[in-house]
């Protein structure tokens, strides 16, 4: 697999567990807040971990890792992820996957295999909002819808999460995303953070209590609804 970055140690990222981190690179969305610019627009110029070397860090890391997070980019663009996934659960790992959903076939199979144990779904915006949210003017909406139902329907744990752009999203739109999700077991509203790796710096955060207005509206259909970066 294509790998650009490895954080050897997270605390973060896979929740309620000591993980490593594996970045991949390309992405088929363009959001102009993203903070992997380079991973997003020039993963060709990004240097390369060969795939022994990770796999052979966590061989030497088992029983003090307990998962692996696969992130990016969008993971599910690589053709060979199964086969790392698959490397990765034989060494006795837990395994989440970050993504932005529109590959839910891809999705399914690795779910359907048993091969992930918590994933984390990026939902951008209301559909409405999608394209201009995604910098993608042609989107197949279905397949954020698909991929909201087959993360519902799971056995697994998942989340949904919303980084939150002033300039892009507005506070109402925050009502369809509730009735979207409705009923799912977990959501959280990230605060949107500027810095110099971000694909366009023209956008800003609002403020703590419109995110917590955020997070009352979410609530009225999604149980748990949280906020990640509202000090």
């Amino acid at each position: 697999m294509e790998i650009h970055g490895f954080n050897k140690t997270t605390l973060l990222d896979y929740p309620e567990h000591v993980a490593a981190t594996v970045f991949t690179g390309g992405c088929n969305f363009r959001c102009p807040f993203c903070h992997n610019a380079s991973l997003v627009l020039q993963p060709e110029e990004c240097p390369v971990i060969p795939e022994e070397e990770v796999l052979g860090h966590l061989r030497k890391r088992r029983g003090i890792l307990e998962g692996v997070c696969i992130t990016g980019g969008e993971p599910t663009l690589q053709k060979d992820l199964k086969e790392f996934v698959c490397k990765v659960k034989d060494m006795g790992f837990l395994v989440k996957l970050d993504t932005n959903g529109y590959r839910p076939k891809v999705l399914r199979q690795l779910l359907s295999e048993g091969l992930l144990d918590y994933v984390a779904m990026d939902v951008k915006a209301a559909l409405p909002n999608y394209t201009k949210v995604t910098g993608c003017p042609q989107l197949d909406l279905s397949r954020i819808e698909e991929s909201i139902a087959i993360l519902k329907n799971s056995r697994i744990s998942y989340e949904f999460r919303t980084t939150v752009v002033k300039g892009l999203h507005t506070v109402e739109e925050f009502e369809e995303i509730g009735r979207m999700l409705k009923g799912c077991r977990a959501y959280y509203l990230q605060v949107y953070r500027d810095n110099e790796n971000v694909i366009s710096r023209s956008y800003a955060a609002y403020p703590a209590q419109i995110m917590r207005d955020i997070k009352e509206m979410a609530r009225k259909y999604i149980d748990k609804v949280e906020l990640r970066g509202v000090e």
